[in-house]
């Protein structure tokens, strides 16, 4: 679900410390077009304020009591209309935050990034773009690459070269910066191209490389060389 331009983006936190919630409000309230709709300390409750307050973006801690982040995918997902929901995280979560990934997730944001990057990342979410967080996106492919997931395997019978073949060069620039946990936002400003450009080049990268994610194209994007 993305958001109509002419409302506020409606916000849920949850998170059972009572001061990471605290700091998040504080940030997102004096971010304009952002609106925080409801906090939960738990999963459970996260799940019940979501489907009465029908928020635009969920971000949702992945360690807490009587239903953890994880554990709350499903449910949120299943809401009509269906909140994106972002992960809050630690460095520790990596393998967490793949779990996350696979169940659906929107993507995950450290819990110590910056002002700007809390806002940006509530922003992209709610125009339906992943939300990699450059500080863990490294990590988080390396252990996708290193396992058996899906989401680290090509198309069956294709080399992950040949997946670049068709690719422009603009694309290709795309994707590497894609592969670096850039939200759309950020690729439009690092190039100097418009935001729904960006979309498009992403658009074609999954349709040419035969990815169905940009978390695959991530690691496509590794695979290949494209980042170190």
């Amino acid at each position: 679900m993305t958001v109509h331009p002419d409302r506020p983006i409606r916000v849920l936190l949850a998170d059972d410390e009572t001061m990471i919630r605290h700091g998040v409000r504080l940030i997102l309230r004096h971010a304009e077009g952002i609106e925080v709709v409801g906090e939960a300390s738990d999963g459970e409750e996260a799940v019940r304020l979501a489907t009465e307050a029908k928020p635009d973006v969920a971000l949702i801690d992945i360690r807490m009591p009587v239903l953890d982040g994880l554990a709350t995918i499903d449910p949120l997902l299943a809401l009509q209309p269906r909140p994106q929901v972002v992960m809050l995280t630690t460095f520790g979560d990596e393998e967490n935050v793949t779990r996350a990934l696979r169940s659906g997730a929107t993507g995950f944001l450290l819990k110590d990034e910056g002002p700007q990057e809390l806002i940006s990342a509530v922003r992209s979410a709610a125009a339906g773009d992943a939300v990699l967080s450059p500080g863990v996106t490294g990590t988080v492919i390396e252990r996708m690459l290193s396992g058996s997931s899906d989401a680290a395997s090509p198309p069956r019978g294709t080399a992950p070269e040949q997946q670049l073949s068709e690719l422009t060069g603009r694309e290709r620039d795309v994707l590497t910066l894609l592969g670096g946990g850039l939200a759309n936002v950020d690729i439009g400003r690092r190039l100097g191209i418009g935001v729904g450009t960006v979309k498009t080049h992403v658009s074609a990268i999954l349709e040419k490389t035969g990815t169905d994610s940009r978390v695959q194209a991530a690691v496509l994007a590794y695979r290949t060389g494209l980042l170190s």
